[in-house]
């Protein structure tokens, strides 16, 4: 399990394909402590498993999948991924939990500057739709970040200047794809909505 509350970036140093699965080398320095095989790190928001330790370089193993519905198959060797390590028991929660499981990509339609901080336009998938509520939460990149103005074709989010120091949302233009991850208590709510109006 996840917060959201990215603890900066690290680089891909390397990526090598052994059959359907892609192997991603990640230099992890400063954010290794007490990291062992097997232990779950959200990059760019995706739950990814611990496969080998070299020092601070770690190697995660992706399958079709995860490339597919997220932007982990387009990095490349020198791309910079949000890091955050797993939630631990006594650990403060300052985002909402979030699981790593992307359901999908979406594209940033707009990106205006406001003083020290940016406003960007997300296109709103008919997938994530029902989910992406004003003042909600949905999980950009493994940011959790709260929802603006809601439209059919769009929503809003006010980055804040720290989390543009700390993550990669600040080198983000139109165009990119960021991954989503909506709220899963929030997806409970509306299901269960959803299912009831259905059944009555």
């Amino acid at each position: 399990m996840f917060t959201g509350i990215v603890a900066g970036t690290a680089e891909v140093s390397k990526i090598e394909n052994e059959g359907e699965i892609r192997s991603f080398v990640v230099d992890l320095d400063g954010f290794d402590e007490g990291l062992e095989v097997g232990a779950s790190v959200a990059l760019d928001g995706i739950c990814m498993t611990v496969v080998s330790i070299n020092g601070s370089v770690v190697r995660f193993d992706a399958i079709p999948e995860t490339l597919e519905r997220s932007t982990l198959g387009a990095a490349q060797a020198g791309s910079r991924l949000n890091v955050e390590r797993s939630l631990r028991m006594g650990d403060e929660l300052g985002g909402h939990i979030l699981s790593g499981h992307v359901m999908l990509t979406a594209r940033i339609l707009e990106r205006v500057m406001r003083g020290q901080g940016i406003d960007l336009r997300i296109e709103n998938p008919a997938e994530a739709r029902p989910y992406i509520l004003e003042k909600g939460f949905v999980a950009i990149d493994g940011m959790s970040l709260t929802i603006g103005e809601v439209d059919e074709e769009s929503f809003n989010l006010h980055i804040i200047p720290e989390t543009l120091r700390v993550t990669t949302i600040g080198q983000k233009v139109v165009g990119d794809l960021v991954n989503i991850e909506i709220d899963s208590r929030t997806q409970a709510v509306v299901d269960t909505i959803r299912r009831m109006e259905v059944e009555g």
